[in-house]
This record gives C-alpha cells, structure tokens and sequence, in this order.
C-alpha cells in the first residue's frame, strides 16, 4: 500500500503542476459524456485507453462487460448516467483475449462464476453455427468476444431505461467497442441497434401514463 500512497502523492503534485485548480474544478460536480461499461480485466484501464481523464467518463466493469438484466448494480449505474447525468453516449467495450469468454466458451467448472458466464453462453446458442464454423480456436474466441459485445448492446436497447430515453429530444447514442490488448487499439463494432426492432413487438415496453390519483397526497 505504500506504493500507492506514494503515486498517489506524485499523481497530485503533477496535475496540480498543470494546474492550481485542478481538484477545486472536479469537486463542483461531473457532467460526464460517456457511460463506459466494459470488463473488470486490470489490462483494460476505461480512462487511459480512452484518453478521457476524471469527470469524462462513467464507468461500470463487470466479468466481460454484461449487461445482465438482473444486475441491479448496472441498472442502477445504467440509470444514474442516462437519466441524472444525461450522459450522449454509452459504450460497451469489450477485449480480446477476454478470460471471461474463454472460460464460457470450454465446459470447466469454476465455481459461482459459471452461473455469471452462462449468459456468454446463450450468445454461443444465438450464434451456433457462425462460431461453430470457425476452425482456428483463437480467432473462434475472438469472434465470440465481438458476438458478445454486440448482444449486449442489444441487451441495453431492452432495458426501460434506454427505451424511455430513446423517447427524449436528445437519447444516447449506442456503441459497441473492442479492445485488442496486442496493440492498444479500439475497434468500433458499429452495431446497428434498429436492425433490433424486428422484435420490438416482443421486447418493446410502453410507460403507463400517470393518472390524477396516482399523483394526488
């Protein structure tokens, strides 16, 4: 932990080099633009990779970047960005070479992970025969880290809150990234969300209009 400190005590001294009111600014609030939700890998640090420094970017990183709907931890996060700090863009970022999606992909055991791992696993069921079909096992599992990326952006576009920001003058724009670890660049899987709408019948949730009483003390 001393080395910590001790970084911590040189990160300050640098910004504050570059600028006395540097940490005064921050303390007034965070009008971020991003919402980063990615993989909780040490090697995919969202900031750096980004180039976006404190106050740019809201971040959420879980085992493989899911959005799981059950995961009150990203709902909540998902919610704060969008609907409090109205945040323009929100970005799904995965990374190849992904421990999470590999483990998904073999049929070991590890433990109370695997009950997390198995939604990796219906993204292999939805994409059987394209990830099937791919001989070379590292670029199989490649293939399986942009599969899941993309599902997952479509898995935002479910939720209610996308859906009722979709309903606002200014909703968020989605995005679906990849991150090679080889060689520090970002891929933009350019992932068409209205190509989802096909299912809107099934997936499509509607706002109940507030009546007199339900507002009445």
């Amino acid at each position: 932990m001393e080395k910590i400190f001790e970084n911590n005590k040189k990160w300050v001294a640098q910004r504050l080099s570059e600028d006395s009111e540097y940490f005064a600014k921050l303390a007034k609030g965070q009008e971020p633009r991003y919402l980063f939700i990615g993989c909780a890998d040490s090697r995919v640090p969202a900031g750096e990779i980004t180039g976006t420094g404190p106050g740019e970017m809201f971040v959420h990183r879980n085992i493989a970047n899911m959005v799981v709907h059950s995961d009150m931890n990203l709902l909540s996060v998902l919610q704060y960005a969008v609907e409090v700090l109205k945040v323009k863009d929100v970005i799904v970022c995965g990374h190849y070479g992904c421990g999470g999606v590999a483990a998904a992909a073999g049929n070991r055991q590890f433990g109370l992970i695997d009950n997390w791992l198995r939604n990796i696993k219906d993204v292999m069921r939805l994409h059987e025969r394209e990830f099937l079909s791919i001989y070379d096992e590292e670029q199989r599992l490649r293939r399986l880290v942009e599969l899941n990326v993309i599902e997952q952006v479509h898995n935002l576009s479910k939720t209610s809150i996308i859906q009722n920001a979709m309903l606002t003058d200014n909703p968020p724009k989605l995005h679906g990234l990849v991150y090679d670890i080889k060689e520090g660049l970002l891929r933009d899987l350019k992932v068409n969300v209205t190509t989802f709408k096909r299912y809107e019948h099934i997936y499509a949730v509607e706002q109940e209009p507030v009546s007199e009483t339900d507002t009445a003390v």
